[in-house]
């Protein structure tokens, strides 16, 4: 007969391997090949390789902007081609890639290598291009497609309709029809220019990206993760739904880092998900939990997955200014989420962990806590006034320097080269995402549908109206978010949606993070709702029913970007001439507001509450969170009256 232990570790077996199957089928990432040694040592070699010449062209490295793009495109495809299968069924462990992936490798390097040598000589004609600069380009375009057709399928195919809007406009009736352009004027731009492949959407990759990659994934290495699990565990393991609490801490922690809200799914909700299940939540609610907890991660300071450093560059301000603005956002996104698990597990009467399970904060701080420092430098570094690359790349180094202060900690030779290798090898799904993206931007620039879908806003909403537009960019933001990687997904909509919003009357911060917000949250919005898909499949629950509790318990983060659209008060530093006190009473009474939200959709404050109740502290949740004296004085009235109705005339066991 097996012992309880053993049917313990089957349980959790079958839950891995269950989320990795989910994971594989859901995220190209993790249907990489595998090799035997002798070429995954050459390969660790290449990936070193190209990490070191990231570095050094990020810091003390001179070269031009393109011949870096291109460079940086090369390793880019040669990685793609060596780990990413060309089909999903194909045979993962392998000795060598395929005769054709080596070829497809080949073509690459002669095609980017034509790029280095013979860029600056097409500019100095002009961009005079001859039959070979445009075989060059074609054959520069198709190798992108096949790279994210293999690492990011769904983008391949919005990158392939908006390619194809360049040749088919004089076809399409209406507002979105355009005169057409020749394929050398297409290709001139699209690969030759600096609109196309390499624009803003590789320049990013090149830059910010690959280095904050790198960076989370030495901070994986140094023990990080268990740091974060355990501190949580300190912090909220004991209250009420302490589990569900230490999802959110750490899912929010972990998806800052990593950028993925599906792989972070993917790799907490194994640890999260079960214990939620087995304190007392339903399975629904728990699959939710750490969906709505991993994707907020991506627009959570201090980091944001690495989406605000390209939201800097995009206005031209300092990183600091973006992730200032984005603090009290993505507080009141996890405070809401907080107290959602808070109040349903009140009205479930559930309880925390036992003390013998929760580790102790000292120990964890002791044994631990040195890990902090390489965010702390990070931190510093930026606001002292140093660029996000120099202060990433000066904490890789104290992220290893850090992990040497204890020996259980400690990043060995090797544990150094591994970090590195998984840096490198995470940087290449996004990197190719970008390189996609640059097609996109393109279209945009080149046919004016940037122009055009502004234009019809205008004419559908008229001017100045705020709300209504910011609706309809809404829907396009989670649509073109679906599926796609959070970078990605905020750089195809900031460049499509953004000038609207600001058209109407939006701050350009405001607009830029209003559509950084709904890419983001396409993750849990059905129908695709991709995080919330492999968290219901690592639950065994209904994946339409995880979905809608998912926007259910997410719901501040649908609607604060409406209140700071019109009123960008709640975006710290925004607005000149505002005073902390200002600021600081809009947020307390944002506070209020967004737990008031919370007790409304899970129907409990301090007692259950009837329909009647549910409805009125809505009412008070949106009252508080408009950032005015007159809305916040109704509110916070509303509040007490309901406040005192339950604690002195209703009864506990009222419904």
């Amino acid at each position: 007969m097996p012992t309880d232990q053993s049917a313990s570790s089957n349980q959790e077996f079958d839950i891995e391997k269950k989320a990795q199957e989910l994971l594989e089928e859901t995220d190209s990432d993790s249907r990489i090949r595998i090799f035997d040694s002798k070429f995954a040592k050459l390969l660790a070699v290449g990936l070193i390789i190209w990490s070191l010449f990231q570095l050094y062209y990020n810091t003390i490295g001179v070269i031009s902007t393109i011949h870096f793009r291109a460079w940086h495109i090369l390793f880019l495809l040669c990685f793609t081609f060596v780990y990413y299968p060309a089909f999903k069924k194909e045979k993962r462990k392998r000795k060598l890639p395929p005769v054709f992936d080596l070829a497809l490798i080949a073509l690459t390097i002669y095609v980017y290598t034509y790029v280095v040598i013979n860029y600056d000589a097409i500019a100095q004609r002009g961009g005079n291009l001859n039959g070979a600069d445009l075989l060059v380009a074609i054959l520069g375009i198709l190798l992108i497609f096949e790279a994210a057709r293999r690492a990011s399928p769904s983008l391949a195919v919005l990158g392939l309709i908006f390619m194809a809007y360049n040749f088919l406009g004089p076809y399409i009736p209406g507002v979105f029809g355009h005169t057409g352009f020749s394929l050398k004027r297409i290709l001139s731009l699209m690969f030759w220019g600096s609109q196309g492949v390499f624009g803003v959407g590789i320049g990013v990759s090149t830059t910010y990206i690959f280095l904050f990659v790198l960076f989370g994934a030495f901070l994986k290495y140094s023990g990080f993760s268990q740091f974060i699990n355990d501190i949580s565990l300190t912090l909220v393991g004991q209250t009420p739904g302490g589990p569900a609490k230490v999802a959110v801490l750490a899912s929010a922690l972990m998806g800052m880092i990593n950028g993925s809200a599906i792989a972070n799914v993917a790799t907490t909700g194994t640890i999260t998900i079960p214990l939620m299940k087995k304190t007392g939540y339903k399975p629904e609610f728990a699959a939710a939990v750490e969906a709505v907890a991993s994707t907020g991660g991506q627009f959570c300071p201090p980091i944001m997955g690495a989406v605000g450093f390209v939201m800097a560059e995009f206005l031209g301000i300092s990183y600091t200014k973006v992730m200032l603005a984005a603090c009290i956002p993505a507080f009141l996104y996890y405070l809401t989420l907080l107290f959602a698990v808070h109040f349903e597990a009140k009205k479930l009467g559930l309880t925390g962990l036992s003390k013998e399970n929760i580790p102790d904060a000292l120990q964890v701080l002791k044994s631990r806590g040195h890990l902090l420092l390489p965010l702390i430098v990070l931190l510093v570094l930026m606001f002292a006034g140093y660029t996000p690359l120099f202060a990433a790349v000066v904490s890789i180094f104290a992220t290893v320097a850090a992990s040497w202060l204890r020996k259980e900690t400690r990043m060995t030779p090797k544990i150094i080269m591994e970090a590195t290798c998984e840096g490198a090898r995470g940087a290449i799904s996004v990197g190719v995402s970008c390189a996609i993206i640059g097609v996109i931007i393109g279209t945009v620039s080149l046919t004016g549908l940037g122009l055009t879908f502004g234009n019809l806003v205008l004419k559908v909403v008229g001017e100045n109206q705020l709300f209504l537009g910011g609706f309809m960019v809404m829907v396009l933001s989670i649509i073109l978010g679906m599926g796609v990687p959070g970078v990605a997904a905020y750089v195809i909509v900031a460049s499509v949606a953004v000038p609207v919003l600001i058209e109407i009357g939006a701050s350009p911060l405001a607009a830029h993070m209003f559509c950084l917000i709904y890419a983001c949250l396409s993750n849990i919005t059905p129908p695709v709702a991709m995080s919330s898909y492999v968290a219901a499949g690592i639950a065994g629950s209904n994946q339409t029913k995880t979905s809608l509790i998912a926007v259910r318990l997410g719901l501040t983060g649908f609607i604060i970007p409406f209140f700071f659209l019109d009123n960008p008060l709640l975006l710290y530093g925004t607005v000149e001439g505002i005073s902390w006190i200002t600021t600081l009473t809009a947020f307390i009474t944002a506070c209020i507001g967004v737990i008031c939200l919370s007790a409304g959709l899970e129907g409990w404050l301090l007692k259950k509450c009837s329909p009647v109740i549910r409805i009125l502290l809505i009412i008070v949740g949106f009252l508080s969170i408009d950032p005015s004296t007159i809305t916040d004085i109704l509110g916070i009235g509303l509040l007490a009256a309901i406040i005192i109705y339950q604690k002195r005339f209703q009864p506990s066991a009222a419904a």
